[in-house]
Formats: structure tokens, sequence, C-alpha cells
């Protein structure tokens, strides 16, 4: 199927360009009227995948994170989020709970977080090469509401 719209922003992984993000996103997924709930919960999962690029991507320099977005005529969202950071050489250790490789103040929460919010996390990575987390989240359309009352 065919996206309705998409999106692709670049930018550097400055802690204050996480929130940057969490908008961009929001605003773009706002064309599909979500719920604020729905809305909500993909800025909580662009917010944690962002950060995640931020911290352990790029921990001794700024690197460039992109975000790619796909909107489609379902209510499905596709968000990826991308860094050509350090990677990850064990992906499935790193998204066991509680695991993280930030130190003592990171709580190994970021992948667990993400998975709650969306209906489907999928996380690639190379070591040396980059991560790409891929969210994707069902909106509930209004007109299928109106149908369904």
């Amino acid at each position: 199927m065919k996206a309705i719209n998409k999106m692709k922003i670049t930018f550097p992984s400055r802690s204050s360009n996480e929130s940057l993000a969490r908008s961009v996103v929001a605003a773009f997924v706002a064309q599909l009227d979500p719920a604020v709930d729905e809305l909500v919960d993909i800025r909580t999962a662009v917010s944690e995948a962002v950060t995640n690029c931020i911290i352990h991507a790029y921990p001794d320099e700024i690197g460039e994170i992109t975000i790619t977005a796909r909107l489609y005529s379902t209510g499905r969202v596709v968000i990826k989020i991308s860094d050509k950071g350090c990677g990850i050489d064990d992906v499935d250790k790193a998204m066991e709970p509680l695991y993280t490789t930030g130190g003592e103040e990171r709580s190994g929460l970021g992948f667990s977080v993400m998975q709650s919010f969306t209906d489907k996390l999928r996380v690639v990575s190379r070591e040396g090469k980059g991560t790409v987390v891929t969210l994707e989240k069902y909106i509930t359309l209004k007109q299928r509401q109106a149908k369904q009352s």
C-alpha cells in the first residue's frame, strides 16, 4: 500500500532537539486526527528512540539523527528513527528491560517503553554503522468510528 503522505527530517544529536523531534512527528501525524492518547503514545515512543540515539549512538560526539514518517489511509503510521552511530552489538540483549550501556543514571527501559506505546517495534543495527528503530502505530480513524456507531 502506498503512503498518503511522508516526511523526513535530519538534525544533530543534541538533547535540545529531542523536543523538536517529538513535536515535528506529532504535528505530521495530526493530519490523521488521532485521539489525544494516540498522539501521546507516538510522542513518547519517538522521544525514547531519539534519546537512545543521543545517549548511546553518539556517546562522545554529535552526529545526525534522521526521522522519516509515512501515513497510510488505513490509519497506519510508520516512523523510522535512524543514526549512523556506534550501533548495537546485541539487539536482543539491548531490548531486555533494565539493560543499559548508559551508566547508573540510565534505567534501561527505552525499548520497553517504545514497545508498550506502539503496535510494532523493530530494531536493526550494525556495529559501527548505526541503528534504525521502526515504530508502527495504528490510529483509529474518525470515519471508521462514525460507521461503527
